[in-house]
């Protein structure tokens, strides 16, 4: 999942999907904690996804905003375009 997400981030363009893989991304982290956690019968992996899990709502929130007010500012969600934010 991880490497899916990573090239989702790398190919794509617009900033919807390379947003979806970066959360891709952390939901594989999470996965590996959680693997890693009931393998070695330990809690620190879910106390690592819980953390993950806050910076990835945190993520979301500032990241939905940025692309809004990208997108209002250039009229589109092409990554190419992110030159032209000189106010």
């Amino acid at each position: 999942m991880f490497v899916i997400g990573t090239v989702g981030v790398i190919v794509r363009r617009s900033v919807i999907t390379m947003f979806m893989c970066v959360e891709l991304m952390l939901n594989a982290v999470n996965l590996t904690f959680l693997t890693f956690s009931h393998f070695l019968n330990q809690v620190d992996g879910q106390i690592f996804v819980f953390f993950v899990m806050t910076v990835a709502a945190a993520e979301a929130a500032v990241g939905l905003a940025l692309i809004v007010v990208f997108s209002r500012h250039t009229g589109t969600l092409d990554v190419d375009q992110a030159d032209t934010m000189k106010w």
